[in-house]
């Protein structure tokens, strides 16, 4: 099976960068979005009659041969055809947060969603009305995290319960009837710094830190199992059958973890790709046959002849085969809608321009319904969704 790698729509409305992108449950017909705008949109990926060119999307061949022999590997140029790119449909966009939204989780009914981010709460919101239903956390000490809420997912018999993962090492559990008067029902310590991700699985509560440990909570038990990665853990998906686990770190690799004995089963890395600094997340897809991840790196001059001050540096996703471990694609991410470049500007505190870069930070794959499909979020603020064409 090859890799989706070309672009068949964009998401845009975006006022900053994109922290996170999840697709709703089955069978996975819209895009939630979230950022560093406080907003969280509801997306349609089907197109609309408005049709963006793709110049951008486009190697000049020149460059490709330069690319190829500075960065040997498997090339797609998001799709390398000279298509129009169409826009998503916007539905509807949600306002509650104060700050950043960092953390998405969609509920398997489809009518709620939990958001976090730097307001230190999660929002439990109802789909059909854009309300929120429900503030977990933010009240106060003792109430709720200290700090800002870097992950949140859904928990318990019919999503009764949310859990969240924040910059003060604890991971929170909420519930959603109301039970609790307002305060955690239950708070998993044990982090020694901030809680990146957090996984779910039955009774279980899977958490990854800074401090290099990925945390196993089984909540019936109260025992907790802690496996050790070494480098600040940035990202954590779960495998289907719950035995093993990928773990993304900022070594500039990807783990494949077993849950059971804490061996590292295989590892995805390679010398051009980078994740050293910031928080990059890399996820199973393609009904697990493929690990994908975003860059720190971008493709210099985003395909433009010149490169410099003023033109946006494409940003890159690169994919493993799961059991081999080869690298079957490297899909470059546009800044935005052909033509669009010209019309954004990046200037830096001291007043001058600056180059941008669309650093490829959140991915999102459709696990359900038909073809394969998933989604991409960046600094650019322009979500861009590849399938099969």
């Amino acid at each position: 099976m090859a890799f989706p790698d070309k672009p068949v729509a964009q998401l845009l409305g975006a006022n900053g960068p994109i922290h996170t992108v999840a697709y709703s449950a089955s069978p996975g017909t819209y895009i939630l979005t979230g950022g560093a705008d406080r907003s969280i949109r509801l997306y349609n990926p089907a197109p609309t009659t408005a049709v963006h060119p793709a110049p951008s999307y486009i190697t000049v061949r020149q460059q490709q041969q330069q690319q190829q022999q500075q960065d040997p590997g498997p090339q797609h140029a998001g799709g390398g055809a000279e298509a129009p790119v169409p826009a998503g449909r916007l539905i509807q966009t949600f306002s509650a947060h104060g700050y950043e939204v960092l953390s998405l989780a969609v509920a398997a009914d489809n009518a709620r969603f939990v958001s976090a981010g730097g307001d230190r709460a999660a929002f439990l919101w109802d789909v059909a009305s854009g309300t929120t239903l429900r503030r977990f956390g933010g009240g106060g000490a003792g109430t709720g995290h200290a700090s800002r809420i870097n992950a949140v997912a859904f928990a318990g018999e019919g999503d009764s319960l949310v859990a969240t993962g924040g910059f003060d090492t604890t991971v929170r559990v909420w519930d959603t009837r109301g039970g609790g008067a307002g305060r955690p029902v239950a708070v998993l310590s044990g982090a020694g710094d901030s809680v990146t991700a957090v996984a779910v699985r039955g009774a279980e509560v899977v958490a990854g830190s800074v401090d290099g440990r990925v945390r196993s909570y089984d909540v019936r038990m109260g025992r907790v199992t802690t496996d050790v990665v070494g480098a600040s853990v940035t990202s954590l998906c779960l495998a289907r059958d719950g035995k093993s686990a990928l773990v993304g770190s900022l070594d500039s690799k990807v783990r494949l973890m077993d849950r059971e004995t804490g061996a590292c089963l295989r590892t995805y890395a390679e010398p051009a790709w980078r994740n050293a600094e910031l928080r990059i997340q890399s996820v199973l897809g393609g009904g697990e046959r493929f690990v994908v991840a975003g860059d720190e790196l971008t493709a210099a001059g985003g395909g433009s002849a010149t490169g410099g001050v003023g033109v946006a540096a494409e940003g890159r996703i690169w994919a493993w085969d799961l059991l081999s471990g080869k690298l079957v694609a490297r899909v470059r991410v546009p800044w935005g809608p052909g033509g669009s470049d010209g019309r954004k500007r990046v200037v830096g505190r001291d007043g001058k321009e600056k180059e941008r870069k669309n650093v490829v930070s959140c991915i999102a794959w459709k696990e359900d319904g038909y073809g394969d499909q998933f989604c991409a979020g960046g600094t650019s603020g322009v979500v861009t969704v590849f399938g099969s064409g």
